[in-house]
């Protein structure tokens, strides 16, 4: 049996500015949780941010450490990872996305599933991760395609400027540089 969900906590449901406030606060992580009271009483005095308790502000303080935690665990993972790959990862990097989506989608998946109260804008929620992690998929398969195809016409520019110069050296006569360029070259 699953623990009942809570509600929005009392920060949670704060006017953006205050909220903002407090985030900025545990961000800088200089004073303690009585000195982040005061100052709240004294910046906003009578709103309900100056009525916010040292233990709801603990709680909040705790998932937001554990957030910027993660996400700087990201961000040290993804430097690493232009520092191994290089910074034109390009191609790599846009796979590494997708699949980074579609592994975050799939968790999220499961762990709605050992809900027991599953709600209908969970479950949209979940439809759009999925959506989001395919059409990411689909993209980097796309952007892979576009570059290989770049690279073709590239290539054959280039040959086709060389086969060009060996028929104006005389090399080559332009009948024999025509038939290399349909048969060879695919093009002419």
């Amino acid at each position: 049996m699953t623990a009942p969900r809570r509600g929005k906590s009392s920060i949670q449901r704060l006017p953006p500015e205050q909220r903002s406030h407090i985030e900025r606060l545990l961000r800088e992580d200089r004073l303690t949780l009585v000195e982040m009271i005061a100052d709240l009483q004294d910046r906003f005095p009578g709103e309900p941010a100056a009525d916010v308790s040292k233990s709801a502000l603990h709680r909040y303080g705790k998932g937001f450490a554990e957030l910027t935690s993660k996400m700087r665990e990201i961000e040290a993972v993804s430097q690493a990872l232009v520092g191994e790959l290089g910074e034109g990862v390009g191609e790599k990097a846009g796979a590494l996305l997708g699949q980074a989506i579609t592994t975050l989608a799939t968790n999220a998946a499961l762990k709605a599933h050992e809900k027991e109260d599953v709600s209908i804008e969970d479950v949209r929620k979940l439809a759009r991760a999925a959506k989001d992690a395919m059409d990411a998929q689909r993209v980097s398969v796309n952007v892979r395609r576009a570059i290989a195809q770049e690279a073709r016409e590239a290539l054959q520019r280039e040959q086709a400027a060389k086969l060009d110069n060996v028929v104006k050296s005389g090399g080559l006569s332009e009948e024999r540089a025509n038939e290399f360029r349909k048969k060879i070259l695919g093009i002419g």
